[in-house]
């Protein structure tokens, strides 16, 4: 059980990562930050596909594309609502 929750918080950094370097924005940068973007991302890709019938993704390749159009949602999301930026 270790394991599969390892590699779901590997799966959920990597996509983490992977969406902010494809959304702009200053916001949720850095190692926790794109861990829980990630995860959450992964909870959201994981229902959007259930919900849209397309399925449970199989192997590691394909919980990291759902993981990773669920953070990109959870990005954009979090850049639509969360203040500009005063520099």
């Amino acid at each position: 059980m270790q394991l599969e929750l390892f590699g779901w918080l590997v799966v959920g950094l990597l996509a983490g990562i992977l969406s902010g370097l494809v959304v702009p924005g200053k916001s949720a940068r850095g190692c926790l930050p794109n861990l829980l973007v990630g995860i959450l991302g992964g909870i959201i890709g994981g229902f959007l596909s259930r919900e849209l019938q397309i399925g449970d993704p199989s192997g590691l390749l394909g919980a990291i594309v759902i993981a990773f159009v669920g953070a990109v949602i959870v990005r954009l999301i979090i850049g639509a609502v969360a203040p500009p930026n005063q520099t």
